[in-house]
């Protein structure tokens, strides 16, 4: 009789529905809903859990109409930081780098303009607060170098911002010249390196690492009033700051690399990478800007990209086929993720560049109608015989766009670049300005036009009334006797 209940219970164990498992965040629907709601037109993304993947998936497409696929190969931008970092960290456990030694002990060719880079170390580098920053070395509208020999030779002519390890600036140079200590003191070049030691061991088989945009890489997309304009990426330096090219396979290996060094790195540097000092923010290539996580955004002036670490083991990373604007659409969407995989719904909305150059084309029809206005009222403006210094106003729009650069700057916490590269940034900005400038310079000719003609009709007026004068005095006057 006991074997007979053994066997019922073994058969009605056996045959029992088993209980339904939550479910996981729907990333499909999120990215899906994205795209559709943004006009965004491609993105790659990996999504993992612990050692577990996921999803990794791609969505949309690129510029050529080529689906996104996992295995796209896409620029990470700034995410390269993390990789770079990593790299330092290497030699840091071999004991070929001490992160608080002066970085002139690894480059002694490192000399600034500015005597204080002497006490530059590795870890100010790392966490950047070395004093270099765009404000006092704007790199990005300065020629660009070829080699991370010569992004190290040209900071020659570099000055500081603030005392070593004083203050945060986020400058790309930094991050070269880490590169450039870790081709000299592992005696190969950088990008080798990386694939030999870290791309190689976790499996990262479709990554590299490249000093500019290669020739084969495709386009992106710039946004410009509801537009996304399909554009080459402009030749500029990226080495060891901002160089890397992956997929989204790879990005997921990269992810759960952060949980123990994925057998690369120590589980002590990991968390030395991922943890900022004491009164900062910013790690070793990871940052703590918001509560709760950490991440990276990275900003080609034709792609973006973001990652994202959650204290519950979630890793995000999100590549998008649009370029650095006023916000980045990798970010959105990795924080979007984030909200999801905690269980929260996350909201979609319109780019802020998208919102702002729906203002920009108000303002542009705006200048023209103002500017036909002040054509057509031009010889009433002058009868009222204004000061020429009213005239002034005309000349504002042309005031601000021959100082845009240094004004964003401003917008882009002191990141200054060329017109050329503002057009990638925010095209909307820069039409409407010269818009404006050509209105203003079309009322400021039309109403020195009529002020001139005014005058000049006014002598005549003013010249005539004085002959009649005289002549009618002359007429008028007795004959002398």
């Amino acid at each position: 009789m006991t074997r007979l209940f053994l066997v019922l219970a073994v058969l009605l164990l056996g045959t029992a529905t088993p209980a339904a498992a939550a479910p996981g965040p729907d990333v499909d629907a999120y990215v899906r809903a994205y795209l559709d709601h943004t006009g965004l037109p491609g993105a790659a993304v990996a999504v993992t859990r612990g050692g577990d993947v996921v999803r990794v998936a791609g969505y949309g497409h690129d510029a050529a109409g080529a689906p996104i696929t996992a295995s796209t190969r896409l620029p990470i931008a700034s995410l390269s930081k993390s990789m770079t970092a990593f790299a330092v960290l290497q030699l840091v456990e071999d004991g070929r780098i001490a992160l608080d030694e002066p970085v002139t002990r690894y480059l002694p060719e490192f000399r600034l303009a500015d005597p204080r880079g002497a006490r530059i170390t590795v870890r100010m580098l790392l966490d950047q607060t070395s004093g270099m920053a765009d404000s006092a070395f704007p790199d990005l509208t300065l020629p660009q170098p070829h080699t991370l020999t010569e992004a190290v030779e040209r900071l020659r002519d570099a000055e500081l911002a603030d005392e070593p390890g004083a203050k945060f600036h986020y400058h790309n140079p930094n991050y070269e010249v880490a590169a450039r200590i870790v081709e000299v003191v592992a005696g190969q070049p950088f990008a080798e390196y990386l694939r030999t030691r870290l791309f190689a061991p976790l499996g990262m088989t479709s990554s590299s690492e490249v000093d500019g945009p290669p020739a084969d890489l495709g386009k992106g997309h710039v946004r410009a009033f509801g537009f996304e304009v399909p554009v080459t990426e402009p030749d500029w330096f990226t080495g060891g700051s901002h160089g890397v090219l992956t997929t989204a396979e790879d990005l997921s290996r990269w992810l759960v690399a952060q949980r123990d060094g994925g057998g690369v790195l120590s589980p002590a540097s990991v968390a030395l990478a991922h943890t900022p000092a004491p009164g900062r923010d910013y790690a070793l290539g990871w940052a703590a800007w918001r509560p709760g996580q950490l991440s990276h955004n990275g900003e080609w002036f034709t792609h973006t990209a973001a990652q994202v670490l959650l204290p519950d083991g979630y890793g995000i990373a999100v590549v998008a086929t649009t370029g650095l604007a006023l916000d980045n659409d990798a970010e959105t969407l990795a924080q979007g993720l984030a909200t999801l995989v905690r269980g929260g719904t996350p909201e979609l909305a319109l780019p802020a560049g998208e919102v702002a150059d729906r203002v920009l084309a108000g303002l542009i029809l705006l200048s023209m109608l103002l500017a036909a206005l002040g054509v057509v009222h031009a010889r009433r403006w002058a009868a009222r015989r204004p000061h020429w210094l009213r005239l002034l106003p005309c000349l504002l729009p042309g005031l601000v766009l021959a100082f845009l650069p240094d004004l964003m700057s401003v917008v882009f916490a002191g990141r200054q670049g060329t017109f050329g590269q503002l057009l990638y940034v925010w095209p909307g900005v820069i039409l409407w300005l010269g818009v404006a400038t050509l209105c203003g310079l079309t009322v400021l000719a039309t109403r020195v036009r009529a002020l001139v003609s005014g005058t000049v009709r006014r002598r005549r007026e003013e010249s005539g009334e004085t002959t009649g004068v005289v002549a009618w005095a002359s007429a008028n006057r007795p004959n002398a006797s």
